[in-house]
């Protein structure tokens, strides 16, 4: 795994609540080799994200932005959630 990689795997693992931990972590042990760089980009970019926003997108209890859509889709059938 390379610097970049590390780093965000890092960060997906410790973020501001629990409940992302749970679910950004295991998905960035499992998923992030597989992610374009582009891809690793928008991950990067999603990881500054408020975790309340972050968790609320990934549940389906709000709107996810376009933006984020096809990885916050991916994050959610990694982990099991039912896609809204």
């Amino acid at each position: 795994m390379d610097a970049r990689a590390k780093k965000l795997r890092m960060r997906a693992w410790r973020r501001g609540i629990r409940e992302m931990d749970l679910i950004l972590g295991p998905f960035a042990d499992r998923a992030l080799a597989d992610l374009s760089e582009p891809e690793q980009d928008l991950f990067e970019r999603l990881l500054e994200e408020n975790d309340q926003d972050l968790y609320s997108w990934v549940t389906g209890a709000q709107p996810v932005p376009d933006a984020y859509a096809s990885l916050i889709a991916r994050i959610a059938r990694h982990t099991g959630v039912p896609e809204a």
